[in-house]
């Protein structure tokens, strides 16, 4: 009875603590239009919840649907980083699709333009291959017939410099397609963002390694708590309804082990 004891809220401190990260995900989000990781948080956030108040009532069905759960996620994840792993190629493709479109959305989403202005100055690149590549976007391009001030430029995310400047030119890109490749490396990174996060990512490969499978070995332990804790709530509650003269029908039994 201790040890079922102990391995219940162990569960239970392990999905209260997913709980609240996926509901603090869901309340910073709610007004920010990042979709996808609003659905995320609030998936973490219902999955997790079934744990908490599963180990809680020893809710049998709960549980049961919290284990199938996880271990769906934990078959789906371990075939995604396979996949990843053995599709390289065809990963750096469609990340350079992607990466291509998000210049073509530029100026158009504030939050989109938010997150390529971070990645631009984080890893200090411009564009995907190199700065050329905003000459695809409307507001960029260098046709005749764009009537806009940024025509033939680059975002100010791109210029060299940043850090040091008290007052923030976002002017200092204008015009920089025009200028020869070693002129417009004094004024903006000009290296694309896909080769510099390539490099950062084999630079970091150790670490990035570590945390895929820590949070594995995470979802591993809680998996196998989960299933450890349905077990005996099984047995009891199926040795209740047979002494009852019933057979298990539901397997939703509560309560029966405090």
């Amino acid at each position: 009875m201790r040890g079922y004891r102990t391995i219940k809220y162990t569960l239970f401190i392990f999905c209260y603590f997913f709980w609240v990260s996926g509901n603090n995900v869901v309340d910073t989000l709610t007004a920010d239009p990042a979709l996808l990781l609003i659905i995320i948080g609030s998936i973490m956030f219902l999955i997790t919840f079934l744990g908490c108040f599963g180990a809680l009532r020893n809710a049998t069905c709960l549980l049961k649907t919290f284990l199938g759960t996880l271990t769906a996620i934990l078959v789906v994840q371990v075939a995604a980083d396979t996949r990843l792993i053995v599709s390289v190629v065809q990963v750096m493709e469609r990340t350079e699709r992607l990466m291509m479109n998000t210049i073509l959305s530029y100026r158009e989403d504030p939050d989109l333009e938010n997150a390529i202005d971070f990645v631009q100055k984080k890893f200090q690149c411009c564009g995907v291959e190199s700065y050329k590549d905003w000459g695809h976007n409307i507001y960029f391009n260098c046709s005749d017939t764009n009537p806009s001030l940024e025509a033939c430029g680059v975002p100010f995310s791109c210029c060299v410099g940043l850090q040091n400047q008290t007052v923030l030119n976002t002017m200092c890109g204008y015009g920089v397609q025009q200028l020869d490749w070693s002129s417009a490396a004094e004024e903006v990174f000009t290296v694309g963002c896909l080769e510099k996060i390539a490099s950062w990512t084999k630079n970091n490969l150790l670490l990035v390694a570590a945390l895929t499978g820590g949070l594995l070995l995470l979802e591993v332990t809680n998996t196998s708590v989960g299933g450890v804790s349905v077990y005996p709530l099984m047995t009891s509650f199926n040795t209740l309804l047979l002494s009852a003269g019933r057979d298990d029908v539901s397997g939703c039994g509560s309560d029966l082990q405090n």
